[in-house]
């Protein structure tokens, strides 16, 4: 009886690591005593047809939609003034400025290595970029990122097929890193066409491009997320996808299943430098708007409301009497603009425009940007502890921005007889007391860890309103306070001057320190 016993275990075992053996290499098939095959059987002739047919695979995607992928080669200035588009110093996203190298007189190394020649004319250096980009018409519109052309003096688009032909710039738009190039002559080329329908998370996409200079590259993945806000840009509204995507990717497509874009690849997190499955690509729906908006003029018209605005967050929330953090708080309307000419006050939170709901600052920026100038829309804003709406004719946005105005080190030493005060853990004295041009109480010092200075103010701010209502001294400061609590409020909603620019905060009113 042990005998037949310990014969059954080394059984088991045996039939239970050939059924590993089988599920770790998919492809070894048990004879018919169950043993597992041969070792000089062809393994790969025993994948079963159903595997086969059943794999995904690109491949007629990528035969269908290749020709319309193009590279484009960039000759511009060395030292280009790039687009503004970029990430910050430090920051692990890495907006592909230029996947370039440089040439001039005197790098003869470089030189031959790329094949390329010192510019002779006067020794003048240039620079050499190079990205992907994408067929939109027969008659030769290519889309790419603005960044790849921007201050070009030659581009040359280079086919899937080698072929090469000039092309000039019709229009960058900055604000979107988005640029169309127009191939020079009459052609007759293939080309694609933008999604109709919004991709969804979890749909499997394909980037086609030119990464490091090597065209005709395929990745495939899924569409991770969408709506990333990367500091791009006033309309970052980025697809976040998996398909690895490189230097050299920039302004390349992504395709969804059935061959048309779903967006223009322009970024990645990069903390090493290169792809770590983390890219991003400007929705179709925003590229067709655009390059409609360059092939018309080359120019991009945006709607512009002119309001200064920040983030609402739930203390602020709170403050003000709203459940919602949607929406956005208007820290001051621009001098001039539509918003200050139709009535927009400091403190307003911006909840709607024309009946559509404001989720946040940048989805108001990409609501209102979709107008057409000179239109009328209906803002609601929430004032008062309630809903309001006004009617503004929005303006043009232009290319630049109001240059700033620096308010220097003016604060003089004023009155030696100085009126602080200490509430809410700050030190607050009447700013004209300091010397400064200016109404509202100055922040002289902040106590560490309190609740004013977790809610980001700093000595040297300026206290402008408490609840709404402006402040000279520390009597209108505490009316403020007992306002918020009459109103059952637990914060006392704040507009502070920081510089130049104006901000709201939210701080407890029960957590005075003074």
């Amino acid at each position: 009886m042990g005998l037949n016993i310990a014969t059954g275990k080394r059984r088991t075992a045996a039939l239970l690591a050939g059924t590993f053996l089988m599920g770790a290499a998919g492809a070894a098939v048990m004879d018919g005593a169950g043993t597992t095959p041969a070792l000089a059987q062809n393994l790969s002739e025993q994948v079963p047809s159903a595997v086969q047919n059943n794999a995904p695979s690109f491949a007629d995607i990528v035969d269908r939609v290749s020709p319309a992928v193009v590279s484009i080669q960039v000759k511009s200035r060395a030292n280009p003034r790039l687009s503004n588009f970029r990430g910050f110093e430090g920051s692990p996203f890495d907006f592909f400025e230029q996947f370039e190298e440089r040439f001039g007189r005197g790098d003869r190394d470089n030189d031959r290595r790329f094949g390329q020649r010192p510019d002779r004319r006067g020794g003048r250096q240039f620079s050499m970029g190079q990205g992907s980009g994408f067929l939109i018409s027969a008659d030769g519109y290519v889309v790419t990122n603005g960044h790849v052309v921007d201050d070009a003096e030659e581009v040359t688009v280079i086919l899937n097929d080698g072929e090469t032909h000039e092309a000039e710039v019709i229009g960058v738009d900055e604000k979107t890193d988005l640029a169309l190039v127009k191939i020079e002559g009459k052609h007759d080329f293939p080309f694609v066409s933008f999604a109709t329908q919004e991709t969804r998370v979890g749909d499997w996409v394909m980037a086609v491009g030119n990464p490091f200079g090597l065209g005709g590259s395929v990745t495939a993945g899924i569409v991770s997320a969408r709506g990333r806000e990367i500091g791009a840009g006033p309309y970052d509204d980025f697809l976040q996808i998996d398909a690895p995507i490189n230097r050299g990717n920039s302004g390349g497509p992504t395709f969804n299943l059935a061959g048309n874009v779903v967006g223009v690849n322009t970024a990645i997190y990069s903390p090493s430098g290169g792809s770590v499955g983390i890219g991003f690509a400007i929705p179709a729906s925003i590229v067709e708007d655009v390059i409609a908006d360059l092939r018309d003029d080359g120019n991009v018209t945006r709607g512009w409301l002119g309001v200064q605005i920040q983030t609402i967050t739930p203390e602020l929330a709170e403050s003000i009497g709203r459940n919602s953090v949607a929406g956005a708080l208007v820290t001051e309307p621009q001098d001039g603009s539509p918003a200050m000419t139709a009535g927009i006050e400091p403190g307003d939170a911006i909840v709607a425009v024309d009946g559509e709901t404001v989720d946040s600052p940048r989805g108001l920026a990409r609501t209102i940007s979709a107008k057409e100038p000179g239109s009328t829309v209906a803002i609601t804003v929430w004032r008062d502890g309630k809903e309001q709406k006004v009617d503004v004719v929005l303006g043009t946005l232009g290319d630049t921005e109001t240059a700033d105005r620096d308010r220097g080190d003016d604060r003089g030493q004023g009155n030696d007889q100085q009126e602080t005060s200490e509430l809410l853990g700050m030190t607050l004295v009447p700013a004209r007391q300091t010397g400064l041009d200016s109404d509202g109480l100055a922040v002289i010092s902040v106590e560490p860890g309190s609740a004013a200075a977790e809610a980001g103010i700093r000595s040297g701010d300026i206290i402008l309103q408490a609840s709404g209502e402006d402040v000279a001294d520390q009597s209108d400061f505490e009316s403020g306070m007992d306002m918020a609590r009459s109103e059952g409020r637990s914060n006392v909603f704040l507009r502070i001057q920081s510089g130049q620019n104006a901000r709201y905060v939210a701080v407890p009113v029960d957590e005075e320190r003074g």
